[in-house]
């Protein structure tokens, strides 16, 4: 028998520290190799820390809505049997015997200590297929709902639609930021004001946007592009694309797209600030930022240079959907060397991006918009325009080099025409 220690887990690629959102476990829980025992937070990622051994939680030392380094010890656990022993255990628990089924009866008698205890991703799945938690049996420690759990469920079409959200859902979700709430004074509070609760996520969001803007000198330039050509291309082919590909051509993907060729071109804005030294970047990953109702994600769509205008779109596709699905993982997150954002899908037209760290910029693709043009005859015609935007790290990036990027991203949307291959 041996007390074993859980450190704080690297999560990313450049983390030094995670704050531990959720617990998912009590001193004194059994737990299994691998089971969830935590959720983290870092500015990458929101995760679930597996169990590093077998046996007994004896104590929590971290305390939800503490943030420790990678490394430093966040509970204890006491083991009492080797890795030999476990193996044949673990097997038996996950392949019961045939006398051993879920009855009402065996169920009575079956510890439920975690059965409302929901992960993001669980309570996503649940929300948007119409389940009702309370119902569902979990398969977890202490009777844990897991994401496999609702995954069956969906797939074996008995999910049931629900007026509401389930009372335990609303519960899990704003009992875990009441420590963060006591750490900063309160304003006062008039009647029918609402104090909504600073999750983790939004946490960590704060913390990468605040050390954003206090450690590098922002600048900013903007540039106008007409895009008519490319849209009337774009339109003339969305829908047979869509029938053949099986998902959307966005505009957005065409951006991306001419985004990765300017860097391969400019690599001095493939760069970051390290101190003593700049490091330009090889690879050009692009991260983008894809929202949800309370919090923000950026996936990074890696080598998008060397992908097409269809492959970037089916990257897109796919990484907003692990978002909604609440199955992003650490590794979709890590490695972004230039951040572009789409917030022209919310009709914005002139925006200023703080930049993501420690990138040296992003850029901020705005809504096409029709107005009237004078061209190079001197008639007036009406156009698709849109703004592109960059913020620049001033520390790493100058004006020149800026402007020419931006000239060539432009020079690459205002020639895109039915001659485009989008393969």
């Amino acid at each position: 028998m041996a007390i074993e220690q859980m450190a704080m887990p690297q999560l990313g690629e450049s983390v030094t520290e995670g704050t531990i959102s959720k617990w998912l476990v009590s001193p004194g829980d059994q737990v299994n190799k691998y089971d969830p025992i935590a959720e983290v937070m870092t500015d990458k990622v929101n995760a679930e820390v597996p169990s590093s051994f077998t046996g007994t939680i004896t104590e929590l030392v971290g305390e939800e809505g503490q943030t420790l380094a990678v490394g430093e010890i966040i509970c204890k656990i006491e083991t009492e049997e080797t890795a030999a022993e476990e193996a044949p255990k673990r097997e038996e628990v996950q392949n019961p015997p045939a006398d051993t089924a879920d009855t009402d009866s065996n169920r009575a008698g079956k510890d439920q200590s975690n059965k409302a205890r929901y992960s993001p991703a669980v309570l996503r799945l649940a929300g948007e297929h119409g389940i009702q938690l309370e119902e569902v049996e979990g398969t977890g420690a202490g009777g844990r709902i897991t994401r496999k759990d609702i995954q069956k469920i969906i797939d074996s079409g008995m999910q049931q639609k629900t007026e509401a959200p389930a009372p335990a859902a609303v519960q899990t979700t704003q009992q875990a930021p009441k420590q963060q709430q006591k750490q900063a004074p309160a304003p006062a509070l008039s009647a029918g004001d609402i104090e909504i609760p600073v999750t983790g996520v939004r946490k960590a969001i704060a913390a990468n946007m605040h050390k954003s803007k206090t450690e590098i000198p922002h600048a900013w330039t903007m540039m106008e592009v007409d895009v008519t050509n490319m849209t009337a291309y774009r339109n003339s082919i969305k829908d047979s694309f869509k029938q053949k590909e099986g998902f959307n051509l966005t505009f957005f993907a065409f951006f991306v797209k001419a985004a990765a060729q300017a860097l391969k071109e400019f690599p001095q804005m493939n760069s970051m600030w390290a101190g003593d030294k700049i490091v330009q970047k090889k690879d050009v990953n692009i991260s983008i930022a894809v929202a949800t109702e309370d919090s923000l994600f950026v996936p990074v769509i890696k080598h998008a240079d060397e992908k097409t205008i269809k492959g970037i779109a089916r990257e897109i596709t796919d990484l907003a959907k692990k978002v909604r699905d609440g199955r992003l993982a650490a590794d979709d997150m890590q490695g972004g060397t230039f951040t572009v954002n789409n917030t022209g899908s919310f009709g914005s037209v002139q925006s200023m991006g703080i930049i993501n760290h420690p990138q040296a910029a992003i850029l901020q693709v705005e809504s096409i918009v029709k107005r009237p043009v004078v061209m190079n005859n001197g008639m007036i015609a009406v156009r698709d325009m849109v703004n592109l935007c960059l913020s620049l790290d001033h520390r790493v990036l100058d004006g020149l080099v800026c402007g020419r990027f931006l000239g060539r991203v432009k020079e690459i949307l205002e020639n895109i025409d039915e001659n485009t291959s989008v393969y």
